[in-house]
């Protein structure tokens, strides 16, 4: 017998069966499923920086699921064109993160990293494994065609979760068109001041991999933005809470080294 996931079940109606945007209710842009699935599932962890993701519970949660799925595949291109640069944004991020913990599904609890869903030939985020937008796309799609190419805001880095413990947190609400750029600017304060992935040691100032792998968003100019260093100064009291090397920080002094990635899944249900 075979067994089908949600994804596929998802993708197979909205190929035989689609629905025109005028049969169907206005797109939801506060993400009520997505949202009440997060809520219920997603905690920030004491540190109020990290948080971890109870799979299981998702996992359960089929109806839910499956509605935050169908509402995505609906969006056509035509629509998603017509919408807002926060709107577009705000549908990316969601449909990323949704789309990860779905794919991390598809072998919880047997798996301990999103990398174990990868092959010699293939990793997880080219796997072509669900429609958006009218067709059907990878997750590498929706960051570097889609969120980094078109929108050139670096703080999605803060906001899109690889399903592992040295990304930044997923959040336990959904983005939205509202809270946008409050939530991309939280997302990234509490990312560099997480100790475990950020910090100030020995003379140097140890960040994650993020900042080395998409250094180049982080120096286009975003918000005035010309250099790795110029980032760090402008999150020199996120990043360390002693005054002197707040200022050496803002003076761009000090050398930085890039830590070794967790790529551990952020499972907080077992």
């Amino acid at each position: 017998m075979i067994v089908m996931t949600l994804r596929w079940l998802v993708v197979i109606t909205t190929l035989l069966a689609p629905v025109s945007a005028a049969d169907r209710k206005p797109f939801d842009h506060d993400y009520a499923a997505w949202n009440s699935i997060v809520k219920k599932h997603v905690r920030w962890l004491p540190d109020n920086v990290q948080s971890r993701v109870d799979y299981a519970g998702v996992k359960k949660d089929t109806a839910l699921r499956t509605q935050v799925l169908g509402e995505l595949a609906a969006v056509s291109q035509a629509e998603f064109d017509q919408w807002n640069k926060s709107q577009q944004m705000a549908f990316l991020i969601n449909a990323y993160n949704a789309l990860t913990v779905d794919l991390i599904l598809t072998k919880y609890p047997d798996l301990r990293s999103i990398k174990d869903l990868g092959s010699i030939f293939e990793s997880p985020w080219k796997q072509e494994f669900f429609m958006l937008l009218g067709a059907q796309h990878h997750l590498d799609w929706i960051e570097h065609d889609m969120l980094r190419a078109r929108y050139q805001d670096p703080r999605i880095h803060t906001a899109i979760v690889c399903a592992s413990i040295g990304c930044p947190a997923l959040r336990p609400e959904a983005f939205t068109v509202t809270q946008l750029d409050a939530q991309l600017e939280d997302g990234m304060r509490r990312f560099v001041s997480d100790k475990t992935r950020n910090r100030y040691r020995d003379g140097k100032l140890e960040v994650s991999s993020i900042f080395k792998w998409f250094r180049e968003d982080f120096e286009k100019g975003y918000q005035g933005l010309r250099s790795i260093e110029e980032v760090f100064a402008r999150y020199a009291q996120s990043l360390a809470g002693d005054p002197q090397v707040q200022t050496k920080l803002r003076a761009k002094s000090i050398p930085i080294t890039f830590l070794d990635y967790d790529w551990s899944l952020n499972d907080g249900g077992r």
